[in-house]
């Protein structure tokens, strides 16, 4: 699986999916949804139905990266 780049990361939207938290992490698809599911993941996860997603600020903030801010003026 590819690895997620700091700049593909600046730009997501304010939650992500599992899987793109998950290849930001270095985890493959299997043990992403074993952690979701046991409520192990390494960040913060909102499950809405039977999707995963995954706050953008918390996930940059766990890889220790300032999230970007905004130049709304």
């Amino acid at each position: 699986m590819k690895r997620v780049t700091l700049a593909e990361l600046h730009d997501l939207p304010a939650t992500v999916d599992l899987l793109t938290a998950a290849r930001a992490l270095g985890l493959g698809r299997t043990k992403a949804y074993e952690l979701a599911k046991k409520d192990e993941f390494p960040c913060r996860v909102i499950r809405v139905g039977v999707a995963y997603l995954i706050p953008t600020a918390d996930l940059l903030k766990l890889l220790g990266v300032d999230p970007p801010t905004s130049s709304a003026g």
